[in-house]
């Protein structure tokens, strides 16, 4: 039973990387740290060293990177890998000291080809501590990607991965928790109807204020607010989607339910309606989630 500590980072794709890096520091509220290569921008909201990584491509996902609990994890990771046929390579040295992990595998999802990192241990960042800025954030919250087989992402992800399916939205989208990691999610599988991408991720802030202040704080910096203010009934959080410069759609998000490693509730089905996405049932923007590439990096052997 593969044991994880939690969502370690995300690493984005984006088309001007001094753009994105002055948006999410100055904007969004991350710290940038700083960094040896000019290929490669690292933010954090936390105590490690990233959270976020921002590489120079076609705006979305380039990799997703999991903390697994202990360096015990990693071999019958492997092995659960190998035993249903994914590609499976050592996370090489170059990109360990680049993303300052310590060892882990990388695999690629086989419906989208998203790559996925499993390491162990990640340095923290030289020079002082995170303090929130314009927003109070407290962690690399979650993120959520479409898939053209929404049915098999997640059955990889439970069934070989080990993650806990919390809710479903029917036919729509399904939330999970890399186990035994308490928070209702740290991923998601969206229903992409036959095309796969990333629909938004998010970062958790430690009021409710946090949300209504940014909506108009963004409102008077010209950001795009495609979804809320709202609140989410499958984790009972509240939430703002706004977008990114590249159109890349962000979350703030305050609130969600955790569960227990043992005796945790049985997930729900959730009807498709808009109550089950919203109980507000406010508006979305049709610029949600609508950019978002997952990059390609599966090697010819996978």
């Amino acid at each position: 039973m593969i044991r994880y500590k939690q969502l370690g980072y995300i690493a984005l794709n984006v088309s001007d990387l001094d753009r994105s890096v002055a948006y999410y520091r100055d904007t969004v509220g991350l710290q940038q740290v700083e960094s040896a290569t000019p290929d490669v921008r690292y933010l954090r909201c936390s105590d490690k060293h990233h959270d976020i990584t921002l590489h120079l491509g076609k705006p979305g996902l380039k990799r997703i990177g999991f903390e697994l609990e202990s360096e015990a994890q990693i071999a019958p990771l492997r092995k659960v890998l190998t035993d249903v046929g994914n590609a499976v390579v050592d996370i090489p040295a170059a990109d360990q000291a680049l993303m300052h992990t310590g060892p882990g595998i990388r695999t690629w999802e086989p419906v989208s080809g998203a790559a996925l990192d499993f390491y162990v241990g990640m340095t923290g960042a030289a020079g002082p501590a995170f303090e929130p800025t314009v927003a109070k954030i407290q962690r690399l919250g979650h993120l959520v990607v479409r898939s053209a087989d929404q049915d098999a992402t997640v059955r990889f992800f439970t069934d070989v991965l080990n993650f806990k399916v919390s809710d479903e939205i029917d036919d729509a989208v399904t939330f999970m928790r890399c186990f035994p990691n308490p928070y209702h999610h740290s991923f998601g599988v969206g229903n992409g109807k036959g095309k796969s991408g990333l629909h938004h991720f998010a970062f958790m802030v430690s009021e409710t204020d946090d949300i209504g202040t940014s909506m108009w704080r963004l409102k008077k910096l010209g950001v795009p607010i495609v979804n809320g203010p709202g609140r989410h009934l499958p984790s009972g959080s509240m939430f703002l989607y706004y977008l990114d410069p590249d159109g890349l759609t962000v979350e703030y998000t305050f609130g969600m339910e955790e569960f227990p490693e043992e005796r945790a509730r049985e997930p729900r089905t959730l009807p498709l309606v808009l109550k089950s996405f919203d109980l507000w049932e406010g508006p979305v923007d049709p610029r949600k989630a609508a950019v978002g590439e997952v990059e390609q990096s599966r090697p010819a052997f996978a």
